[in-house]
């Protein structure tokens, strides 16, 4: 079965909220969203990057906005996909095809649309740990205004690496031979690995 198959069965299927999907299928297909099939369900995409999905489960249906926490949500209707474990993806659930807000849902589609177009995308990454800066070197910057200047000119990523290569050492002599190596790095902007980068 290709994807229009695979939508077209999806749309057809006898279910309690068929009705309601097809609705919003109807907006959908108003917008200039190319229509596709992922994850078992049909997906609106714009240059191939998604945009929006309609769903349906057992007790409601609605569509998916892959990048929903980037919407005006002026209506306030929209909600977390799974709390905790999606920053982007929100929803706009109903649980009959009289409660879907036709003006509404089009125009939260359109937005979405036009949010990609721009470009705008919620770009999740891992929280970086913290990490404090060793006595060692902490010392030797606040000795050092133009050192300090230097160290605060590199990234976050950069930094870390210095601070971790000085805590890595057990013994205090391996700490200092490590603090004699970076300071002089650090000084001309040069970072711990750069001559790998």
């Amino acid at each position: 079965m290709d994807k229009s198959e695979k939508i077209e069965a999806y749309y057809s299927k006898e279910h309690h909220f068929k009705e309601g999907i097809n609705q919003l299928r109807v907006l959908a297909l108003k917008t200039e969203a190319e229509e596709t099939y992922k994850w078992s369900l049909p997906v609106y995409t714009i240059n191939n990057k998604n945009v929006f999905g309609i769903c349906r489960f057992k007790d409601f249906f609605g569509v998916w906005f892959f990048n929903g926490a980037l919407l005006s949500d002026q209506k306030k209707v929209l909600r977390n996909a799974q709390e905790g474990k999606t920053k982007a993806m929100r929803h706009w659930n109903f649980t009959s095809s009289q409660k879907i807000d036709e003006n509404g849902v089009f125009n939260y589609m359109n937005e979405a649309i036009q949010n990609q177009k721009d470009g705008k995308v919620l770009v999740v990454g891992k929280p970086q740990k913290k990490f404090e800066i060793p006595e060692i070197l902490k010392t030797s910057l606040s000795e050092n205004p133009a050192l300090k200047k230097a160290y605060d000119n590199f990234s976050l990523s950069k930094q870390r690496e210095f601070c971790e290569y000085i805590q890595e050492a057990k013994q205090a002599a391996t700490k200092s031979r490590r603090i004699d190596k970076i300071l002089p790095m650090i000084k001309d902007g040069v970072g711990l690995h750069d001559r790998y980068r």
